[in-house]
């Protein structure tokens, strides 16, 4: 039995476990935290959301962005101070603008499979995790921005993925909590909202059922490649003992942010940039936000944001992205905007105390995840996938498992 260490606790990282050990491998996984999904996975949108899939790569993005500059409250925010990482980034992601459509396309067929993959799982191993089947609205303000939605679905229905367009009417018959004056929607059916935790919490007690091992509480600090096998040492955080380095037969690089730095010790180039994201959990403890709080999961197209319900009490408000290199801060003028949004459009949820918090994408400049082998035949990376970690990660871990198998 082949032995593969997986580096990465989050939902890549659980769920490549979840699909290695499926096929029979020994599988090890490393993570510096006490518990599964606890950094980036923990608080994010909660969208499984197909309909999201359009790549970032485009020529109004950028203009956007250059406009958005100088707005602390701007969904999209870069930090001027230049680097080397963040120029050769953007470079790159200038260079993929011909990729637009093609990755688009793809982005969509990968989301649409993930989302079956995970609903298969999640039936036959009993997870709970707060899941809604009851599609994601999108929705504008304008008839430029509902335009440029209707040349998206085009894209959408490339790559198999159905939504159709809706009036402001037909919008409150489908969420009748939502608030507000709008041109025009799109709803996708197809699409799903659930706790993306919840949701890893249980994958991995269903990863160790089929003998996955999860070490927590392990910062790895290198991985080495000795000829035909993988040495990765760990130091056991929060505790007296020894740093240790254990052997495999092949690594697979789950580390969201630290890939990068993984990747260059192993040979390879991984230009992932650490994109920060912001949300808010609103305790719907009383009996009048929870009737006022939208059950159908919500995107906002001019703010970039995004909504899910949670159960019977929370709402999970997230979004906007901030190019600041490694900073982790949750900063109140990025959280401001989001706790403004709920007061506008839902103004009888008690916003008096929600729970903030930030966390680091690992986005690739041409938005699409690194899946497959590196320079060095046991040497794997599932890792890159941006804002759409939960909707593409049940994909790419079969993906990844596929071709780990393949190699025999």
């Amino acid at each position: 039995m082949r032995s593969i260490a997986v580096i990465g606790g989050g939902i890549t990282g659980v769920t490549t476990a979840y699909a290695l050990a499926k096929r029979g491998f020994a599988v090890t996984v490393f993570e510096k935290n006490r518990y599964a999904a606890m950094e980036t996975s923990y608080a994010n949108g909660g969208q499984l959301s197909a309909s999201n899939a359009e790549v970032w790569n485009s020529w109004p993005t950028i203009f956007h962005g250059m406009q958005w500059m100088m707005r602390k409250d701007a969904p999209l925010l870069v930090n001027p101070k230049p680097s080397w990482h963040k120029l050769s980034w953007f470079a790159e992601f200038v260079s993929n603008v011909p990729n637009y459509k093609s990755n688009t396309i793809e982005t969509t067929r990968l989301a649409i499979a993930a989302r079956q993959y995970l609903f298969d799982w999640a039936e036959t191993e009993q997870i709970d995790f707060d899941l809604k089947k009851q599609g994601i609205l999108h929705f504008y303000r304008t008839q430029s921005s509902f335009e440029h939605a209707g040349r998206v679905s085009k894209l959408l229905a490339a790559g198999g993925l159905t939504r159709r367009a809706v009036t402001p009417e037909e919008m409150h018959a489908i969420e009748p909590a939502l608030t507000g004056q709008f041109y025009g929607g799109y709803f996708t059916e197809s699409d799903a909202s659930g706790d993306l935790h919840k949701f890893s919490q249980g994958l991995t007690a269903a990863a160790e059922r089929l003998g996955a091992r999860f070490l927590w509480n392990r910062e790895v600090r290198a991985v080495h490649r000795s000829g035909s096998t993988i040495e990765v040492a760990v130091n056991e955080l929060h505790a007296n003992a020894l740093p240790q380095t254990l052997t495999f037969d092949a690594v697979v690089i789950c580390a969201g942010v630290r890939s990068r730095s993984l990747a260059a010790s192993l040979g390879d180039r991984l230009n992932v940039y650490p994109v920060k994201g912001y949300s808010i959990t609103v305790p719907l403890t009383d009996e009048q936000s929870q009737r006022a709080a939208p059950n159908v999961s919500l995107l906002d197209d001019a703010t970039k944001l995004v909504s899910s319900r949670l159960g019977v009490d929370r709402l999970r408000v997230a979004g906007t992205a901030e190019f600041n290199g490694y900073n982790r801060d949750i900063r109140a003028d990025r959280i401001k905007p989001l706790v403004d949004w709920v007061q506008s459009y839902f103004p009888e949820i008690n916003t008096r105390q929600v729970i903030p918090w930030a966390g680091l994408r690992p986005m690739m400049p041409n938005m699409m995840p690194k899946v497959g082998c590196g320079r060095h035949d046991n040497v794997y990376y599932n890792t890159g996938h941006g804002h759409l970690g939960w909707t593409l990660s049940a994909a790419t871990a079969e993906m990844l498992a596929d071709a780990v198998t393949l190699r025999g």
